[in-house]
C-alpha cells in the first residue's frame, strides 16, 4: 500500500515550527549580544535586551505547539485511514 502523503507536502504545524525555530534564533543571538559586554567588561545592555532574550522560550513554546498540532494532524489521518 503506497503512502498518499508526499515527501516535499506541507503537514499542519510545519509554519509553527518554521516560525518557532526563527524565534528562537532570534532569542539565542539576543542573549549572546547581551551577555557578551559581561565578559568584556564594558558597560551592559538596557534592560529591554534582557527581555530580548526570552524570544528563546518563546520560540520554544511556538514551535512545541507546531509539533503538537502536527502530531494531532498525523493521528487523525490515521484514524480516518484506519475506519476506511
Amino acid at each position: 500500500m503506497r503512502d498518499k502523503t508526499q515527501t516535499n507536502s506541507a503537514m499542519a504545524g510545519d509554519g509553527l515550527i518554521r516560525a518557532g525555530a526563527i524565534v528562537f534564533f532570534a532569542g539565542a543571538v539576543a542573549t549572546l549580544v547581551t551577555v557578551t559586554p559581561l565578559f568584556l567588561g564594558t558597560k551592559p545592555f538596557p534592560a529591554y535586551m534582557f527581555g530580548l532574550c526570552m524570544l528563546m522560550g518563546v520560540g520554544f513554546l511556538v514551535a512545541g505547539a507546531g509539533v503538537l498540532r502536527s502530531v494531532a494532524a498525523g493521528r487523525r489521518q490515521a484514524r480516518e485511514a484506519g475506519s476506511r
